[in-house]
């Protein structure tokens, strides 16, 4: 087994609680994050919960299942990746810009690479990162529309 790894990061113009909020919203993930749609499959969305992620276009594509191992409100989150194609560790990070009302939002994917398909990474980690960029691009805006916490 091999390893496929990735991270990048967005500057998002809302605090971090705002940010965290939109990224913990399981349910509206696939507003933003490119042709996928996720569900809780057990849990109240915090540690332990599982969840699963059909990523495709008009039903092709694969399901990423994964349970939530760390979650540390608003700063990060980690899940495992339990899926036969996608196994590994991902998680996102939540980062306060000064004292304004900006945030950094950082993605990050350990991915474990089946024996022999680690060689495909290459190949693949420019489609893959292209993806994510323009995912996480769409995120920031989504974070300026979510609903604003009380404060």
């Amino acid at each position: 087994m091999g390893n496929a790894q990735l991270r990048l990061e967005v500057p998002v113009r809302a605090a971090p609680e705002q940010v965290w909020a939109a990224a913990t919203d399981w349910s509206r993930q696939g507003e933003w994050m490119l042709g996928t749609t996720v569900h809780v499959v057990s849990g109240d969305g915090g540690r332990g919960t599982t969840l699963a992620a059909f990523t495709g276009l008009r039903g092709v594509g694969f399901l990423d299942t994964m349970e939530i191992i760390e979650m540390r409100a608003p700063l990060c989150c980690r899940v495992r990746h339990t899926g036969a194609l996608v196994s590994g560790e991902g998680g996102f990070r939540v980062i306060a810009r000064g004292e304004s009302d900006e945030s950094t939002f950082v993605w990050w994917e350990d991915l474990a690479t089946p024996a022999g398909a680690g060689v495909m990474w290459p190949v693949l980690r420019p489609a893959f990162t292209w993806g994510l960029r323009r995912s996480l691009d769409r995120f920031a805006e989504f974070c300026s529309r979510y609903p604003a916490l009380a404060r």
